[in-house]
């Protein structure tokens, strides 16, 4: 367990996925893997058609469409080739020493799960379909992948620029899930030395202070610089404005703490920060 994975797609925020993976990396002393999947296409070109025409007429057709498909599957293999090429150079100008690139065939969340005994970061970019009021689903690969993992996953969203984080915000409701997120920050040297906010949306009541000072006691004691702070509202409402806020910054949070009839339901607080927040978001096992 002592990889950074960054998994790059070639899309519009690849830049800021090897950027965020790369700043990780060295900040955990850990090597960087560049991870590019080859995923099937949804519609292949080779259909059958048969019955709509003539027998003859069918296979010249079929044989043209194969032809395509092969064709098709070597300039996605060579533009992940030079996609991996070109990330390598960029990693290697951030500062990272130990990197190495990976090209695969298959499922992104198969081939995460594959590499996830090895892993001790996963990055990738969330892709919007839409803006503003209109993005109401989180990406599907981002989604199943933290479902999935038991690593922590660092989510970039849209194509926005790298810059590195000059503090971060943890998501904290006094729960398990949050105290756990509380403990592994400590634990961890990806987040030393940069000041902390432990941000709690709800009502203003002696236990959520006492729960609040409980985590700026964990995280002081393990070095940090911390300030607390008491949201009035509901944490999609009032977390994301308060984060982005805050300048350069990362938003820190466990991953699905509510029940699992509620995320069947209507969804976790996860989903609705990760798909409402623009920083980038780092999800903690």
């Amino acid at each position: 367990m002592n990889k950074v994975y960054a998994c790059i797609d070639g899309l519009a925020n690849s830049a800021s996925v090897i950027d965020w993976a790369a700043w990780s990396a060295l900040r955990l002393e850990a090597p960087l893997e560049l991870l590019h999947v080859l995923e099937r296409a949804d519609r292949p070109l080779v259909t059958d058609y048969s019955g709509a025409i003539g027998l003859g007429a069918q296979e010249a057709l079929l044989d043209e469409l194969s032809a395509l498909d092969a064709q098709r599957g070597k300039l996605a293999q060579e533009a992940g080739r030079q996609l991996m090429a070109d990330a390598r150079l960029r990693a290697a100008a951030a500062g990272v020493q130990q990197l190495d690139a990976r090209l695969r065939h298959g499922e992104l969340l198969d081939t995460v799960l594959e590499m996830e005994p090895d892993a001790r970061l996963f990055v990738l970019g969330e892709h919007y379909h839409a803006s503003g009021a209109s993005k109401i689903h989180l990406d599907h690969h981002v989604e199943r992948v933290i479902r999935a993992v038991k690593r922590p996953v660092l989510v970039s969203p849209g194509s926005t620029t790298f810059e590195a984080p000059q503090r971060f915000v943890i998501a904290y409701d006094g729960s398990p899930t949050a105290r756990k997120t509380v403990e592994t920050v400590a634990r961890s040297p990806m987040l030393k030395g940069l000041p902390a906010v432990v941000a709690m949306a709800g009502d203003d009541t002696a236990e959520a202070r006492l729960q609040l000072e409980d985590a700026r006691h964990a995280l002081a004691a393990a070095g940090f610089e911390v300030a607390v702070e008491l949201l009035p509202g509901e944490p999609e409402d009032v977390l994301p404005a308060f984060v982005k806020a805050q300048g350069a910054s990362l938003l820190v949070m466990g991953a699905y703490g509510h029940s699992r009839i509620r995320q069947l339901i209507v969804g976790s607080t996860t989903t609705t920060l990760l798909r409402l927040s623009e920083v980038p978001v780092l999800v903690l096992r």
